[in-house]
């Protein structure tokens, strides 16, 4: 269960450390190899989790917002959460400093483990729409984790509800992108595309739906930026081997990283 500190208590009483609990969070790091390098791939690991956590945090507030038709709010979330992703890129840099003799020396003690097991990863891509029953299944083991994703395969992701904004400002968005299975990865429609087009082509009418577009483009862009360097970074310190936890390594990140989130806001240039 997640602590805070008591409000009630004296401000004298609160010191960084305190708010912080950093005892607990430089506890937390607990290399088990020897190597040198093993308290970097920690610590990178677990600073990504935290950086996840807040994009959730701010997506699932975006998400909420763009339902409530206050864009402005949601705007300020999604511009957060891509600086956040810029900083998930720029580790890639840190950890590529470890050399395939330094991962190779430790990699034993990482078992089973695999980035392809981070539930929070996954929870983002649900909420961007790349949704997978199978990837929920993965977690039945713990039963926490597992109900978090259930719930989030089945909710409308980011793009849904902004389809369901355009529907609500009398554009011509078929039902059946409306109100659907949302447990499935959504599909690209001719509809919504003119509906965007429309929007791409008088952003002095529809500004804000407009914005929310750009918004959601570059929240694509960087996620695509963070899984390239994912790969180039793996490919740097394996090569071709396969990951730990059985996973194929680079060859599963080269084709995650054709996988497109809101389809017909790249189709649409094309258009225009």
């Amino acid at each position: 269960m997640e602590t805070r500190p008591d409000p009630k208590a004296p401000a004298s009483d609160v010191t960084y450390g305190s708010y912080l609990k950093l005892d607990e969070l430089l506890a937390c790091q607990a290399p088990m190899s020897g190597v040198h390098d093993e308290m970097l791939f920690v610590v990178i690991h677990q600073a990504s989790e935290l950086w996840m956590k807040l994009c959730l945090h701010e997506l699932e507030a975006a998400r909420t917002a763009i339902i409530e038709d206050r864009l402005g709010t949601a705007f300020k979330m999604m511009s957060r959460v891509a600086r956040i992703q810029t900083q998930l890129i720029q580790s890639w840099e840190v950890l590529a400093t470890i050399t395939p003799a330094d991962y190779s020396a430790m990699r034993a003690g990482l078992g089973s483990s695999s980035g392809f097991q981070s539930h929070q990863y996954r929870a983002l891509e649900f909420m961007l729409g790349n949704k997978s029953a199978a990837m929920v299944e993965l977690h039945v083991a713990t039963p926490g984790v597992h109900a978090l994703l259930a719930d989030a395969l089945v909710r409308p992701s980011l793009y849904d509800e902004a389809l369901r904004l355009l529907a609500r400002r009398g554009f011509a968005i078929p039902d059946d992108r409306l109100d659907r299975d949302f447990s499935q990865p959504y599909k690209a429609s001719p509809e919504v595309e003119t509906a965007w087009r429309e929007v791409y082509r008088n952003p002095e009418t529809w500004w804000d739906l407009y914005e929310l577009a750009e918004k959601l483009v570059d929240l694509e862009y960087h996620f695509q930026l963070w899984r390239f360097g994912h790969l180039k970074t793996i490919e740097r310190i394996i090569g071709f081997k396969r990951g730990t936890g059985g996973t194929a390594g680079v060859p599963y990140l080269a084709r995650v990283i054709d996988q497109i989130f809101f389809p017909e806001l790249l189709t649409v240039r094309l258009a225009l």
